[in-house]
């Protein structure tokens, strides 16, 4: 706080404190004139109302004091006149400070716990998942979705979430996928063609002739980084073509735009901001929710065989 300011804050608080003192001297000793039947003499309702006259109650006395005294002995304690730190040097960066530390020693406490299993073993446990679902909903739900369903431009993580050690180093140190465009190299008939071999891949809607006239064109550019079934490459941040998964959308339109134009992803690094314990609880979480997931798109189409 700059000089001028300190002296502001004290003059303001000093006259405040003053003008309190005053009005407490001044309402419990003040002498009012009153008549001889004991009012001030103000009357209405043709006298039939009468302004009476009362001292301070002694409870009300009792509280304006011991409430000047009270600020008096905070202002000795504490910041708040001025520039002046207070007898306690109490400050708030501090308590903070403190208060930090102490709950980084209940976390630790907390995770050191989970830091003797791997992530799988991890998944089966309930409080970690909880605590990996509040993390995930705090700090990744925001681009993956509530269910790490993913969105526009961001993967589904109920993908490859089953791979805990894969998460956590993805998440720790960031990743970032460039799907190069393929625009000049095929032309505008190879980009449809390829297009429709991709959505034949994972069943979608296409057709099938251009699909056949796609395959050959599909192994020679993209099954480098895909794979030559469609599989995808984690390491390489290729997606699984063969799954029901869109990062920018599974329609042909969308599908001709990433052969064409190429796409982007950025994963930043969380490393700094959550740290390997508590992406390792995210992880097992994810890993509880791909199987999940997983386990509930297998059962569905027996379900329907049995209807």
């Amino acid at each position: 706080m700059s000089l001028f300011w300190s002296i502001y804050v004290g003059v303001l608080v000093t006259s405040n404190l003053g003008l309190a003192i005053f009005l407490y001297i001044y309402g419990t000793r003040v002498k009012i004139p009153i008549e001889g039947d004991g009012t001030t003499g103000h009357s209405w309702d043709n006298g039939h109302l009468r302004e009476s006259v009362r001292r301070l109650p002694r409870w009300w006395a009792m509280m304006s004091l011991t409430s000047i005294v009270v600020a008096i002995g905070y202002l000795i304690l504490f910041p708040g006149f001025g520039n002046y730190k207070g007898l306690l040097g109490w400050t708030s960066e501090q308590q903070v400070s403190e208060a930090r530390v102490a709950n980084a020693q209940k976390l630790d406490q907390m995770f050191a716990r989970y830091r003797q299993y791997p992530v799988n073993q991890l998944a089966g446990d309930s409080t970690a998942r909880q605590y990996g679902n509040r993390l995930f909903q705090d700090n990744c739900a925001a681009c993956h979705g509530t269910r790490a369903e993913g969105g526009h431009g961001f993967p589904a993580l109920t993908v490859n979430g089953d791979d805990g050690d894969f998460v956590v180093s993805t998440a720790l140190a960031g990743r970032t996928g460039v799907m190069p465009p393929w625009g000049a190299v095929l032309g505008e008939q190879g980009v449809t063609d390829v297009a429709n071999y991709v959505l034949s891949l994972s069943g979608a809607p296409h057709d099938a002739a251009r699909a056949q006239a796609g395959e050959p064109r599909f192994k020679e550019t993209c099954a480098a980084c895909h794979g030559a079934e469609g599989k995808g490459t984690k390491a390489l941040g290729a997606p699984d073509l063969t799954d029901h998964s869109w990062i920018y959308g599974g329609d042909l339109a969308s599908v001709e735009q990433s052969i064409r134009d190429g796409r982007t992803g950025h994963m930043p690094a969380w490393k700094d901001r959550l740290g390997e314990d508590q992406l390792r609880l995210i992880a097992a979480w994810l890993r509880y929710n791909a199987l999940t997931e997983r386990e509930a798109s297998i059962a569905a189409p027996v379900a329907d065989a049995r209807r």
